[in-house]
């Protein structure tokens, strides 16, 4: 049933926005009584702070193990935040929701809890076996790739978008990263 109400979370989120998760909205999304779902989460802070936790999970879940390869962790941070295709106007799928503006609207401690696990992620860059820029560089890149989709501020497409992350891969493996 969690999942069942975090799915519906996403899908409220990613068609009408940030400001329209509210819990009558998501149990109505979900099909369940508004009852059922305070069951599960007493307050939309919790609601939030699920939704937020599934998704670093999931994030975490493509990224290796400590002790992989060099690069290995940088290359894998960027699979996983930049598709190989340039995205479609469909904003249906779970890439879409935007983490970092719904770890906002859940307050303090759930973009406390975002923030320390992009310190944990950090830190695994800065110690992937790349010049510390490189992984730096990547890490930017990527944030600064969800914000322009996020904000829809000159957002690379088609070919740009493919070559801006070919070249991402470039400098990865040209700095001593993995295959």
């Amino acid at each position: 049933m969690r999942d069942r109400l975090l799915d519906a979370v996403e899908r409220v989120l990613v068609r009408d926005g940030v400001e329209s998760v509210r819990l009558d909205a998501v149990a109505r999304e979900a099909g369940v009584s508004k009852g059922g779902l305070l069951h599960h989460f007493p307050s939309k802070q919790d609601l939030v702070r699920g939704v937020v936790e599934r998704l670093a999970d999931r994030f975490e879940a493509a990224l290796p193990e400590p002790g992989a390869p060099p690069g290995a962790f940088t290359l894998a941070w960027l699979r996983a935040s930049i598709p190989a295709e340039s995205p479609t106007g469909d904003r249906s799928g779970a890439d879409q929701v935007p983490l970092a503006l719904l770890a906002a609207a859940g307050g303090p401690d759930v973009l406390a809890a975002l923030r320390a696990r992009y310190a944990h992620w950090q830190l695994r860059l800065a110690d992937d076996g790349l010049e510390p820029a490189v992984a730096d560089l990547v890490r930017m890149a990527v944030d600064g790739w969800w914000a322009a989709r996020l904000l829809d501020l000159g957002v690379p497409h088609d070919d740009a978008h493919t070559r801006l992350r070919a070249l991402l891969v470039e400098l990865i493996r040209t700095r001593g990263g993995a295959e």
